[in-house]
């Protein structure tokens, strides 16, 4: 694998978990706001962009696993880290969704 290929699947991971940290915020202040429902949609559509995130980190895991040298670098690095904060703030989120259902 080329160090411009890695480049472009750590750019693919860092939108997409970038895309669902936006998503997120967005519920967070929808859920302040008190419309659960839209929230909830967002917080949807924020699992479907880290979904797409975490293809991308797959397919790279299957190249590795098949014995595809993988230089690390620094961006995948920081790529990898995006995707797991995000994956946690998701969790977070969700558990902050279910705690605003249960105030109602």
């Amino acid at each position: 694998m080329t160090s411009e290929e890695l480049q472009v699947i750590a750019f693919d991971i860092i939108l997409h978990s970038g895309n669902a940290r936006t998503l997120i915020h967005e519920a967070f202040k929808l859920l302040r706001q008190g419309e659960k429902a839209e929230a909830s949609q967002q917080l949807d559509k924020a699992n479907e962009a880290i979904l797409e995130a975490h293809k991308a980190q797959t397919n790279l895991l299957k190249e590795y696993a098949s014995g595809q040298k993988i230089e690390m670098e620094i961006i995948m690095v920081h790529a990898q880290d995006h995707l797991m904060t995000t994956m946690t703030l998701l969790e977070v989120a969700n558990e902050m969704s279910y705690l605003y259902q249960q105030k109602a």
